[in-house]
């Protein structure tokens, strides 16, 4: 049985550690995708039984993403698998080239990902009732996947639909890429899409990405941050929990990191407070942060410990290269604690 599923894209990310991509002559190997790295987090830390929905092109690169998804405990039963036609002429593997930024250089990623197998998913490919009628808990997704073709806006929404129809607790992330928008309508079209898909969820992860007039577009600062949860709240009635890290950026090494909420229960809820955390790896820490969320909702903590979850393992997900967690749940209550750095032997 499994505890939640994530609809989403897992691309192959090449790392070249401390350099630049563009001189780069060796690189690091991670899975990753912001869907994904949601359920893999969920799995290896929280020790929840997770699964991925997603589409590969079957050759070398897809089996490779494959075999990283199953090292990290993900149920791969989901995948579609795409014949490949050689070259990627009808379908291929996305790829996504990150440097993680030090000091004044902010961190940097060059996707290559039109065309991909999963981009071409389109409503209908996927039996949603089979896939929720095995007793899952909570479906997950995001305005990622959602920005990568014009189809998969509508498979999200059919699985969004379907997840409620079957009782699940639907969580959704806006999550956006300027990079997935750009010719396709901008940052307008974004938030059209977010409004048309988080009208299913019952959590949003990232709701400050729905504040103001589009995404991108202001500069929420946190003295600002309840007015802006309310106007979200506002236009998603039916949401129950409304969640998003704070973080203010020193340097890209050094980063000032807190979460906040809100709930109709609890009204506004406001996360630990973990000024001058040291970054090794920035990318895939909001992913880490819904992880811990959805956790701590998941075991009925409350939103306050739960946001306390997330804002731990958002904040250890960022001391590890990659975009996935490494952390374990044993560091993360630790953290939550009040636990300091020193080396434990």
């Amino acid at each position: 049985m499994t505890d939640v599923v994530a609809l989403g894209e897992v691309m192959l990310r090449f790392d070249p550690g401390e350099g630049r991509i563009r001189t780069a002559r060796t690189f690091q190997v991670w899975e990753g995708g912001g869907e994904y790295n949601v359920v893999r987090g969920l799995r290896r830390c929280f020790g929840l039984r997770t699964a991925v929905v997603t589409a590969l092109a079957d050759n070398a690169v897809g089996r490779l993403v494959e075999d990283l998804v199953l090292q990290g405990g993900v149920d791969t039963s989901l995948i579609r698998w795409i014949p490949d036609d050689g070259i990627g002429r009808t379908a291929r593997n996305g790829l996504n080239f990150v440097e993680r930024g030090y000091g004044i250089r902010g961190a940097l990623g060059v996707s290559d990902r039109a065309h991909t197998a999963v981009s071409q998913l389109r409503k209908g490919d996927v039996d949603w009732d089979t896939v929720f009628a095995a007793g899952v808990r909570w479906f997950h997704t995001g305005g990622i996947f959602a920005g990568l073709s014009d189809t998969t806006v509508d498979v999200a929404d059919e699985a969004m639909a379907a997840a409620r129809r079957h009782g699940l607790t639907v969580s959704y992330d806006p999550n956006y890429r300027p990079s997935l928008w750009a010719g396709r309508g901008g940052p307008e079209r974004a938030r059209e899409t977010d409004l048309r898909l988080a009208r299913h969820a019952d959590v949003v992860v990232g709701a400050l990405g729905m504040a103001g007039r589009h995404p991108g577009a202001d500069r929420i600062s946190t003295d600002e941050v309840p007015d802006a949860l309310a106007s979200v709240a506002g236009l998603l009635p039916d949401a129950q929990v409304l969640a998003s890290t704070l973080r203010e950026v020193p340097s890209a090494g050094v980063n000032d990191w807190s979460s906040a909420a809100w709930s109709a229960e609890t009204g506004y809820v406001i996360g630990p407070r973990m000024p001058g955390l040291h970054v090794l790896d920035r990318i895939g820490s909001g992913d880490g942060f819904a992880a811990g969320l959805i956790h701590g909702l998941l075991s009925d903590t409350g939103l306050e410990r739960a946001l306390a979850y997330g804002t731990a393992h958002g904040a250890l997900t960022m001391t590890t290269p990659g975009d996935v967690s490494m952390a374990s749940l044993a560091e993360v209550e630790a953290l939550i604690a009040g636990a300091s750095a020193a080396v434990r032997r």
